[in-house]
């Protein structure tokens, strides 16, 4: 088995599929990447039994078709040190000795069975839409910061994804957070609601912020698989039933504060550093055009101040958030204004992008209130 193949392209690929490694495997064999050649194609594979992700590499000469698996670490750390050179790879199919040669170099690894390593699960009864990537990453970036970590609500640890025929909605929530990205334009004929997990969502923004392609999404109840460009993933649902987050969302707010999302982020930023490390508390108090951030720590005698002229229509109020989550969600839009809509100190608050560029666009985001010391 022997292939050639350009040092660059092939650590690209490889830095792709990495994202689905675990640093500590209980299966040897995970710790590998399985190569495939298959006529003038190689198929390289990384799976953690959760997650299988394959690409598809040219090779610019191959000889006698055949697999083997390659442990990763030690394999990307050799790409790493060389410049944008052909890579010959020449494989033992007795011994599975591993011998690379770049430029005056020759490296000798040892490979490991192709049949010890998972097959890609074949997706049964699937229903198929496919998705802008520029959708798909900018519905991934607003809520994978909202998930949560608890592991004995593993639902909430992933992002919730619901098809109906009228829009497309991806949810996220950790009970204090929560955002929901909704699209107009994706409709499809039958309604449909998935778990996704975190960490394939992340491997594919990764990618996929540097490509634009459209990515084809096909799923049935156990399994979803995405395909772009020359990968193609596969990822296990989380099983469970994901909570009713539209009963959360508070109905008549009749306070809305319309502020510059900047202005309200750095004030956020810099009164938040002298908050009680633990809590994070920052206190708004509202009235007319003014909004006063505030935030004290009792213990080491620290206190912020800051005032900012705003757009506040409502009862004067004062209300308290949990400033990383503010920032957090801040962080995660890009318009130049915002508004917040609150009924009541004790009932979260919805943070809401004006002036957005996209008009099916829809998002929303939620941020349960901390009780006010007073």
């Amino acid at each position: 088995m022997k292939f050639i193949v350009s040092s660059s392209v092939l650590l690209k690929n490889l830095t792709a599929l990495s994202g689905v490694l675990n640093s500590n495997n209980t299966l040897p064999i995970l710790d590998d990447f399985l190569f495939e050649l298959k006529e003038e194609v190689l198929l390289i594979t990384a799976s953690d039994l959760e997650t299988t992700m394959t690409v598809t590499v040219a090779t610019s000469k191959s000889e006698d078709p055949g697999s083997v698996t390659i442990p990763a670490k030690i394999l990307i750390d050799t790409l790493k040190t060389f410049s944008d050179i052909p890579v010959t790879f020449n494989i033992n199919k007795e011994t599975l000795i591993v011998e690379i040669s770049a430029g005056e170099g020759k490296f000798k690894l040892s490979g490991h069975r192709s049949d010890e390593f998972p097959q890609m699960p074949f997706l049964e009864e699937k229903t198929t839409v496919k998705l802008d990537s520029s959708l798909l990453v900018s519905a991934i970036n607003r809520t994978l910061f909202a998930t949560g970590n608890d592991e004995l609500r593993p639902v909430m640890s992933g992002v919730f994804c619901e098809l109906t025929p009228d829009y497309l909605t991806f949810v996220a929530t950790d009970a204090h957070k929560l955002v929901r990205y909704r699209r107009m334009d994706i409709k499809t004929e039958e309604s449909a609601s998935f778990i996704l997990p975190k960490k394939p969502l992340t491997s594919m923004k990764n990618i996929l912020a540097s490509e634009e392609s459209v990515v084809t999404v096909e799923y049935n109840p156990t399994n979803a698989s995405f395909t772009f460009g020359n990968v193609k993933m596969i990822c296990r649902l989380i099983d469970g039933k994901y909570p009713n987050y539209e009963a959360v969302i508070p109905a008549n707010n009749n306070n809305v504060l319309t502020i510059d999302r900047i202005s309200l982020l750095t004030s956020m930023r810099r009164v938040s550093i002298f908050a009680n490390q633990s809590t994070h508390q920052v206190r708004l108090k509202l009235s007319g055009k003014e909004l006063l951030l505030s935030a004290e720590d009792i213990d080491f005698s620290n206190e912020a101040k800051e005032r900012l002229t705003c757009n506040y229509e409502g009862d004067d109020m004062e209300i308290g958030f949990n400033s990383k989550f503010v920032n957090d969600m801040l962080n995660n839009l890009d318009t130049q204004e915002i508004k917040i809509e609150m009924s009541a100190p004790n009932r979260a608050g919805l943070i809401i992008p004006l002036d957005k560029d996209n008009e099916d666009e829809d998002i929303l985001m939620l941020v349960m209130p901390v009780m006010l010391n007073q």
